[in-house]
């Protein structure tokens, strides 16, 4: 199972997740966002493979949140591409892999998910 995982390395949660997947051993792509815009069709995958809409993704207490607010929660293609254009506006920690995804909110989660994605280091 290739993992990716979107960290932000000023975020202590993004910090404590990943402290705790590399104690437990587990390998994972660190996709750092905040220098490497995800395009509009990653933004749009991520949002399948957590079963969520793109707004579920939207950090809506960001600045930059302001200029995209009368964006309709709905349109994932406008919030994708908000997402872009201003990618701290990304949610954070998310670990990835092949078919699912999971928000590491509290950072405990990427243990229990990686458990029950059956990963053999968790």
């Amino acid at each position: 199972m290739a993992l990716q995982y979107y960290h932000n390395e000023s975020c202590s949660k993004s910090r404590a997740a990943l402290a705790l997947l590399q104690a437990a051993g587990c390998e994972c792509e660190c996709v750092h966002y905040l220098e490497q815009a995800p395009s509009v069709e990653t933004v749009l995958e991520l949002a399948r493979k957590l079963a969520v809409p793109v707004h579920a993704l939207v950090r809506d207490n960001e600045v930059e949140y302001a200029a995209f607010a009368a964006v309709p929660v709905s349109d994932n293609q406008a919030w994708a591409a908000a997402i872009h254009a201003q990618p701290r506006l990304l949610q954070r920690p998310i670990l990835v892999s092949d078919t699912a995804a999971v928000v590491c909110r509290p950072p405990e989660l990427a243990l229990t998910w990686l458990t029950e994605q059956g990963h053999e280091h968790a």
